[in-house]
């Protein structure tokens, strides 16, 4: 036999009782704790001499961050 309630009117089992309690605090915890997206860092300026500097390095960071991407994660 289950234990019911009489909620506005209606009679509702304790078992539905504990289920919405759980419910909504797992939820609650999952949207408090969640987070929000993580913002890129900044880069460091560039203190290139000359704009052919500064291009140079713009490409080759450019390359490196591809060949990251490009590259079997490591295995530890």
């Amino acid at each position: 036999m289950v234990q019911t309630y009489k909620l506005f009117g209606a009679n509702v089992g304790s078992h539905y009782l504990a289920m919405g309690v759980l419910g909504s605090l797992f939820a609650g915890s999952y949207a408090a704790l969640g987070g929000g997206s993580k913002a890129t860092p900044a880069t460091p300026p560039l203190n290139a001499s000359s704009s052919d500097e500064a291009d140079f390095i713009k490409k080759f960071m450019d390359q490196a961050e591809a060949d990251e991407k490009k590259a079997p994660p490591a295995k530890h």
